[in-house]
Formats: C-alpha cells, sequence, structure tokens
C-alpha cells in the first residue's frame, strides 16, 4: 500500500508541475488563486465518517506542519506584470521544493502510517495539505493584491 500512495503522490506532483508550467503562460486572477482551497475543503466531509478522525491533537499537529511547508510554496510564489497583466512568475526552486516536500511526507506518511489506522493517516495528511494550501493562496493573493495595485498606479499615473 505505501508504494501504491508514493506513486500516486508523485504522479500529483507531476500534475502540479504540470499545472504550475501552464499557469504561468495565462494571466493569473483572484478566482485562481482563491477556489483551489475551496474546493479542496469540500474532503473534510470525509470526517464525517469517524474512522477517519484524528485527535484533536493530531490534527493541530498537522495543519500547523502544513503552515511550515506553506513557507516554501509561498517563497517561490511570485508575480511580475507583463503587458499590462499579472502572470505567476516561473521559480526554478519551485520544482525541487515541491520534490523535496514530497519526499518529506512520503518519510512521514510511512512512519505514521505504522503508528495509526490507514483512515486516521489518510485524515492527517488531508488536514496537512489543507494547512499547506491555505497559507499559500492566501499569500498568492496578498502578492496578487499588491501586484494589482502596482498595475493601476503604473496604469493611472
Amino acid at each position: 500500500m505505501l508504494v501504491v500512495s508514493i506513486i500516486v503522490g508523485a504522479c500529483f506532483a507531476l500534475a502540479i508541475l504540470a499545472i504550475r508550467m501552464q499557469a504561468s503562460k495565462r494571466p493569473a486572477s483572484v478566482r485562481k488563486i482563491i477556489l483551489p482551497p475551496v474546493f479542496m475543503s469540500t474532503g473534510f466531509c470525509m470526517f464525517i465518517v469517524p474512522q477517519f478522525r484524528p485527535t484533536l491533537l493530531e490534527g493541530i499537529g498537522a495543519f500547523f506542519v502544513g503552515c511550515l511547508f506553506s513557507f516554501f510554496l509561498i517563497k517561490t510564489s511570485k508575480f511580475e506584470i507583463r503587458d499590462h497583466h499579472i502572470y505567476l512568475k516561473r521559480s526554478k526552486a519551485f520544482v525541487f521544493i515541491l520534490l523535496g516536500l514530497l519526499v518529506i511526507r512520503t518519510v512521514m506518511k510511512a512512519y505514521i502510517g505504522g503508528q495509526v489506522t490507514l483512515p486516521v493517516t489518510s485524515g492527517l495528511f488531508f488536514i496537512l495539505a489543507f494547512g499547506m494550501i491555505l497559507p499559500w493562496r492566501v499569500g498568492m493573493l496578498v502578492g496578487y493584491k499588491r501586484r494589482e495595485r502596482q498595475l493601476h498606479e503604473g496604469v493611472t499615473t
């Protein structure tokens, strides 16, 4: 089961990289920044089933580990103004950070999976992922809005 989850995780990482590369070719928007965590939030429905529920302390810990991981994503997500539009700037470091985070999460999953049940492990890593994406996207929104102000100031002056 661990091998399957590693393969699936690697596929998701590759998909994220492909999406990120495509995103840098089209202008960014507030909608494109805020929709991923909104869509992901529906995954909290898994906690309706008691088997997926970690303890409160485990859930808080997973969320804060995700927040720590998001720091690296926030640092590599910058925007630039091109042709009177705001674009996500490509970062070579993003690829290495994403792959590094994948390796760390895989090691954590292997260790934690031996300590708690598979459904609880799934719940913990969902919380960790949400803890990663939420601050990252908030940071992106702040950066986008900053560039948007610069764009409007440059157009009107």
